[in-house]
């Protein structure tokens, strides 16, 4: 399994590093998040779902379970991106229907993830983000799959990411 952990300053960091890895996404992939309250999970997805050009609103589906929104970008063939939010669940029991759209040609990111992480496929990227201070996280990315994570690394320190491994 290949990791890297790097930390992110200010917010819009955050955003940024949505839209910086959106490049590396591709159909079927599921981001996995997990992490503090408040550490910046809804903000990244916001940051992916700006490169993938959705120009809807996008905020924590928390009581919906999940927003499905339309992509006019493109990237990688990726049509649709799946946004759950599964904190008000339990735990996975009576919810496999939500892995019928891990294959659905989309791009999946579910906050809060270890609560159905028996659902969840092999193939993802499991990220997780703390707390440092108010306006520091340390956001730690372990790939599942053949993520080149050299060119991220690349593309994060190009935009001053200080990357702690």
């Amino acid at each position: 399994m290949n990791e890297i952990t790097f930390k992110v300053i200010e917010n819009t960091n955050m955003i940024l590093l949505g839209e910086l890895l959106a490049p590396f996404t591709y159909p079927n992939l599921v981001i996995s998040l997990t992490g503090d309250l408040g550490a910046g999970k809804t903000t990244f997805t916001k940051g992916i779902g700006k490169a993938l050009g959705i120009e809807r609103v996008i905020n924590s589906p928390t009581f919906t379970i999940m927003k499905i929104y339309d992509v006019t970008n493109h990237i990688n063939d990726i049509q649709t991106l799946y946004h759950l939010d599964v904190y008000r669940l339990n735990d996975s029991s009576g919810d496999d229907a939500l892995s019928e759209y891990f294959e659905m040609d989309g791009l999946t990111v579910i906050e809060w993830a270890d609560i159905i992480k028996d659902l969840l496929p092999d193939n993802l990227w499991k990220m997780t983000i703390s707390n440092e201070s108010i306006n520091s996280r340390i956001v730690n990315i372990k790939f599942n799959d053949n993520t080149n994570i050299e060119k991220i690394k690349e593309v994060l320190r190009g935009h001053s990411y200080e990357i702690i491994n």
